[in-house]
């Protein structure tokens, strides 16, 4: 059992390690992409939902947020339904910056999933779907300042 998390771990940091190395080209700093893919597939998407997507804290979305701010790829406009929240869009620059990252998120999963089935990747799709419910309502507990009982 431990070992599918360890493999989940190193395919994460793998991945991440790549994506890194690979859009430094796109003055994109340590996991900045992650951000810009949210904003530019969900334009008006809040800095909360980002913290709940990528299951990180909101002083290092806001950091991240304003970095990309800063280098032009996002613009934040106030929310008219709420005054404490702003929403993201993705500048041109930022769309520029999203198609090759797009490709090699395709490119990527193409290569993670070669050699298994339709139906064993579905199954892999369900099973980490689970996972990821099951950890987070975990994350949700201890970012709200609970205890888990191990």
């Amino acid at each position: 059992m431990l070992d599918a998390l360890r493999a989940v771990g190193v395919i994460a940091r793998a991945l991440d390690s790549i994506s890194n190395i690979e859009f430094r080209a796109l003055a994109l700093t340590r996991g900045q992409y992650l951000y810009l893919v949210r904003i530019v597939e969900q334009p008006g998407i809040i800095q909360e939902q980002l913290v709940n997507q990528l299951k990180v804290d909101r002083a290092t979305v806001a950091r991240s947020v304003t970095k990309l701010c800063q280098q032009g790829f996002v613009v934040k406009r106030p929310d008219p339904n709420n005054a404490k929240s702003s929403l993201l869009f993705a500048t041109e620059a930022g769309q520029q910056a999203y198609a090759p990252i797009h490709r090699e998120n395709l490119y990527s999963l193409k290569r993670a999933l070669d050699g298994m089935s339709p139906d064993e990747v579905a199954t892999l799709t369900r099973l980490l779907n689970q996972m990821c419910a099951n950890v987070d309502a975990d994350w949700q507990l201890v970012k709200n300042g609970g205890k888990r009982l191990y």
